[in-house]
């Protein structure tokens, strides 16, 4: 007799795959709207993971948001009910949001990984209160000039300055290796 009982079904994430730059359309409307299409015992969480992401340009520095799964938000929900079918309201109103493209997965979408959720929110933590360089280069590495009196030479980063985006380059000028900085944007990676 105790194996017909059957476990209430807790939330769970799932991914929706969204057009692109509609994720932060879709988040807002699906929180927005949750509670007046009365799905507050559904749907509890629609998590955007961002970070925060500076770029030196012409001496000024600029901060954007990124985020860190383009065309994707993460749902916290319940979807299926005991008998493991999908629970209508939930699923229509999610799916037909403006910008959902649809649950990943499709007609019968799996529920995200204890590991995956804990990868989100980990990449979350890392990206609270810090900023990173838009592109990140390493010392040794190999650039193309692409700006100002050396553009189309090549060069090896010899320094990094993050909070300046500035490199120091050594660039070879009649044989000789001559130290040129140059702003983050002046260069490009030698495989881009």
């Amino acid at each position: 007799m105790a194996s017909d009982i059957i476990a209430p079904v807790t939330a769970q994430w799932f991914a929706l795959h969204t057009l692109a730059g509609q994720e932060n359309k879709v988040k807002t409307y699906i929180d927005k709207f949750k509670s007046i299409e009365e799905l507050d015992d559904h749907i509890f969480e629609v998590l955007l993971p961002t970070e925060t992401v500076s770029e030196g340009k012409h001496g000024k520095k600029t901060t954007k948001v990124r985020k860190l799964y383009p065309g994707y938000v993460f749902i916290h929900m319940h979807l299926y009910d005991e008998e493991h079918n999908v629970i209508n309201k939930p699923w229509y109103f999610v799916k037909e949001v403006t910008g959902v493209i649809g649950f990943v997965g499709g007609e019968r979408p799996a529920a995200l990984k204890q590991a995956d959720v804990d990868e989100i929110f980990a990449r979350i933590a890392a990206a609270q209160g810090t900023e990173v360089p838009k592109v990140q280069y390493t010392v040794g590495e190999e650039v193309r000039i692409t700006d100002g009196a050396f553009t189309n030479l090549t060069g090896r980063i010899d320094e990094i300055d993050p909070e300046r985006s500035k490199l120091k380059i050594s660039v070879s000028i009649f044989g000789r290796f001559t130290p040129v900085e140059l702003e983050y944007w002046q260069v490009q990676r030698l495989t881009d």
